[in-house]
């Protein structure tokens, strides 16, 4: 204890960092105050650019790898740097969206087909293989264990079907790219220079999804630069593969070891996290900084709702912990839009509704999630709607699987796509158009020219086709004006197109007079 002047005292105390109270009345508890700071757990990867965010120019096309700062192809067939900034990769090779980690992702191909899309060309190139490459920051060290943990994107089950992602080494930066000028070269263990260091069978289940894995490895030599792609055996593929990377994280065994996981759904009320346990190590878990009552132990007892959860780990005389873990339980947002038919009804929650409207409840999902819904539902009554067709005499008219041909009116019952009734009611009428056999082109204003004729509004587009006695064409076009054709018979075809919808081909001859 101190005397002050005028008689009062203050109390020398320091923090104490596990008991969730503010002993140096400096209103930092724990962890926030800067009397309790440890090293943070987390694991650097020792790939530079890991998540490819930084860029030395933006993509706008395909092969473009090297706009990733640190990263080259390391084969001749190229990978492809993909990036919101303006590049989001094939058109028919769509990646998952959001990524893992930022903004930037590569994507590449175990295998191809030639002249995919077209009959020209068209084979398999099963040895076609796409590898990214870089130096290493740090070395992997001979005979020492290493965690290679990545996100692997795949677009569905037959472009981007199960692959094992092979990670190789090289003790030397000067041996990427390799396989120069061989685009058949295959994988980096076809030149005496490269090793495999590790390979992971991935599956993208139902595909359009990022699958997150590892791999642990221990070299047998100091590897100093790396290539990662697909395994060596050629790919034989109805269409060509294709998948993504993203977050290669590289980094020594233990800091991956002790990273907090998740126990059950976060939306379940048994939620809990926990950290690989080890019997030498001491355990406290921390609430937003300030420590947890007899939380003690490598995994949390019960589940303490929402924030930003650490653990602290003293191993004799050393004390570490946990990068930040955020325990947000999941909201999830729905605007469907609904169609029912008069008469019926849509759930919604314990609600039934039967009438149109906006309508917003929440629900909880099977894993026990808020979902909230803001319903737009639209009421379908019964159409009645009248449709006059006229049609060529001998043609066929057809509504659905209804097929009419007789002049009359008819009611018809359809059926729209959601099951709701729509009646109709036909008016259906002939009419017939006049095709000339015979013109006479003088220039006299009457029959100078060869063309058919029908009721107004019938006919929509027609094409005429005049033919001489041997087959010979003639001429192409709306109207026929016989000019420099000597007098005879000709034969004709006639395209027409009516207003209807439907069309008809008419076959005669036609005599030229003068």
């Amino acid at each position: 204890m101190i005397v002050l002047l005028g008689g009062s005292t203050a109390f020398c105390q320091t923090e104490i960092c596990d008991n969730g109270i503010d002993d140096d009345f400096d209103n930092l508890i724990d962890l926030n105050d800067p009397d309790c700071s440890c090293a943070l757990i987390e694991p650097v990867s020792f790939i530079p650019n890991p998540s490819f965010e930084e860029m030395d120019c933006c993509p706008v096309d395909r092969s473009q790898l090297d706009c990733a700062t640190d990263w080259m192809q390391a084969s001749e067939p190229t990978t492809d740097f993909i990036h919101t900034c303006n590049w989001l990769g094939w058109q028919n090779f769509p990646p998952p969206m959001p990524f893992p980690d930022g903004e930037g992702i590569m994507g590449f191909r175990d295998g191809r087909i030639i002249g995919e899309g077209n009959n020209t060309n068209y084979g398999p190139e099963p040895f076609w293989k796409e590898y990214a490459g870089a130096c290493l920051i740090n070395p992997l060290l001979a005979n020492q264990t290493y965690r290679f943990q990545f996100d692997v994107g795949f677009v569905d089950d037959l472009r981007s079907p199960p692959i094992n992602i092979t990670f190789y080494g090289t003790s030397d930066c000067e041996n990427l790219p390799f396989g120069i000028g061989n685009n058949a070269f295959g994988c980096p263990t076809n030149s005496l220079n490269w090793v495999k260091l590790g390979d992971r069978l991935v599956s993208g289940i139902d595909g359009d999804v990022w699958i997150n894995t590892f791999e642990n490895i221990t070299p047998e030599q100091d590897i100093y630069a790396i290539a990662i792609g697909p395994a060596c055996d050629p790919v034989f593929n109805p269409v060509s593969t294709y998948y993504f990377f993203d977050n290669l994280i590289l980094a020594d065994l233990e800091s991956f070891e002790l990273v907090v996981s998740e126990e059950n759904h976060p939306c379940s009320p048994d939620f809990t996290i926990s950290i690989p346990n080890n019997a030498d190590f001491e355990y406290q878990w921390y609430q937003n900084g300030i420590a947890l009552p007899g939380e003690t132990n490598s995994e949390l007892l019960m589940n303490y709702g929402e924030g930003i959860f650490q653990v602290r780990i003293i191993d004799g005389s050393t004390c570490r912990i946990s990068v930040d873990y955020e325990y947000e339980i999941p909201i999830f947002n729905q605007q469907p839009i609904v169609s029912i038919c008069e008469g019926d009804a849509f759930q919604l929650g314990e609600n039934q509704l039967t009438e149109s409207g906006s309508y917003l409840d929440t629900i909880q999902t099977g894993n026990g999630c808020d979902s909230i819904v803001s319903l737009e539902l639209s009421v379908i009554g019964t159409r009645f709607d009248t449709v006059a067709v006229s049609i060529l005499q001998g043609e066929t008219y057809q509504i659905e699987e209804f097929e009419f041909t007789e002049e009359g009116d008819y009611p018809v019952t359809l059926t729209s796509s959601i099951g709701c009734d729509s009646l109709l009611f036909l008016q259906l009428s002939h009419f017939n158009i006049f095709i000339p056999n015979i013109f006479s082109p003088d220039n006299d204003g009457i029959n100078d020219t060869f063309l058919p004729f029908g009721p107004d509004g019938e006919i929509v587009d027609y094409h005429l086709s005049i033919y001489n006695r041997w087959g010979n064409l003639l001429f192409e076009g709306k109207e026929w004006d016989g000019r420099n054709r000597e007098p005879g018979v000709y034969t004709y075809r006639l395209d027409v197109e009516f207003a209807a919808g439907t069309s008809n081909s008419f076959f005669g001859s036609i005599t030229l007079v003068k």
